[in-house]
């Protein structure tokens, strides 16, 4: 497994934690070059055995639709994400207006993979700190090629269900009119490019995603293209030229809880700390996240019960790092996200190759975790 990827790193961290998922994974895995790819039939039916079989768990296939529990009780919330009807209901009772059901989300980027010479940081008329946002400025003849492949770029397949109209597609808008989103999202109105000294012909902003300002996201441009597409547009703008994605927008159904507003950094809940949320419901994007998400809620239920202190990993590793994401209350537009190595803390000093910067990223986060354990 190549821990120099995000999703291998991911990965070992849950081998190291004793993941069943993980063991299982590997004990059916079929080729599939650098990924871990399993036989499902066999995977899901040792799986399942295991779980039946284990003298401590007593499994209840009924319908579940009312959040009850006593003061002795803890509980833990793995619905995933497509959960629906009553329990919806109940877990939004529990998550007031946090709670989502449709993922409109633009891309991320990575800060360091900008070209500053051709972006610059500014506001709007010089509201705020003059680094909230990353500008993209674009030339008349920019903007327009840019509109041509963005309007005739291919979608994935449309889901059957409308989004409200400030989660509108950026493709969608822009079949409104060539000018639609010069007059939306990439307005340039309140800008001014130092390398011109005048205002752009339209800009794109780019918004921090994290506290520490290394995940920047284009604001505006919840897309239905595909991940090859949206690599190949966005690609357009001048200074993503070569920006590193480090989540493509998505737009699908897609239940989570608002996990910064209402989860603890140990997936407990803030109102209640006696009910864990684990899962793709929390806001992490992909099944091995979501299994991750599931070893960490466990320990710290077990350790509640024991009434120990709860177990955060440093932001350092991947499964930290994304636990310290879900629970950042500074992610104002909250939008789920799966393992990548934007998300750890830069390492110092800088890495040009971005393999050996990936390397060492990966062999840092193996040892903050060893330490723990």
């Amino acid at each position: 497994m190549r821990i120099e990827s995000a999703a291998g790193l991911l990965k070992e961290e849950m081998h190291l934690l004793g993941s069943l998922t993980v063991e299982t994974a590997r004990k059916y895995s079929v080729p599939a070059g650098g990924a871990l790819a399993v036989d499902r039939n066999l995977f899901s039916k040792s799986i399942t055995e295991k779980i039946k079989s284990h003298p401590n768990i007593l499994v209840e296939n009924r319908i579940f639709d009312k959040i009850e529990i006593s003061d002795d009780e803890i509980l833990i919330i793995a619905t995933g994400p497509l959960t629906d009807g009553v329990l919806f209901e109940e877990i939004k009772k529990l998550c007031g207006d946090y709670l989502s059901f449709y993922d409109a989300a633009a891309p991320i980027v990575t800060a360091e993979s900008v070209d500053m010479e051709k972006a610059f940081s500014a506001s709007r008329y010089d509201r705020g700190g003059e680094d909230d946002y990353i500008n993209c400025p674009f030339n008349k003849e920019q903007y327009e090629s840019f509109i041509e492949e963005l309007i005739n770029a291919e979608g994935a397949v449309v889901h059957d269900f409308d989004v409200y109209e400030g989660c509108m597609p950026i493709e969608k808008l822009a079949k409104r009119g060539k000018d639609a989103p010069r007059f939306g999202p990439m307005k340039p109105v309140g800008l001014v490019d130092p390398g011109t000294g005048h205002r752009p012909w339209a800009c794109v902003q780019l918004r921090r995603e994290n506290s520490k300002g290394t995940m920047f996201n284009l604001v505006g441009f919840q897309t239905n293209l595909k991940f090859g597409e949206q690599k190949r547009v966005f690609s357009m703008i001048p200074g993503l030229e070569k920006a590193e994605f480090v989540r493509y927008g998505v737009m699908h159904r897609n239940s989570f809880i608002n996990s910064p507003r209402v989860l603890n950094s140990d997936y407990s809940l803030k109102a209640n700390t006696r009910i864990f949320f684990a899962g793709q419901i929390t806001g992490v994007e992909g099944y091995m996240e979501s299994a991750a998400a599931g070893i960490m809620a466990g320990l710290n239920a077990l350790r509640r019960a024991r009434n120990e202190e709860p177990l955060v990993l440093s932001d350092k590793t991947m499964i930290g790092a994304l636990t310290n994401y879900i629970s950042d209350e500074s992610v104002s537009n909250f939008q789920p996200m799966g393992a990548n190595f934007g998300i750890l803390p830069a390492i110092e000093p800088k890495i040009r190759d971005k393999k050996e910067r990936y390397a060492a990223l990966a062999e840092r986060s193996l040892n903050e975790l060893r330490k723990v354990l």
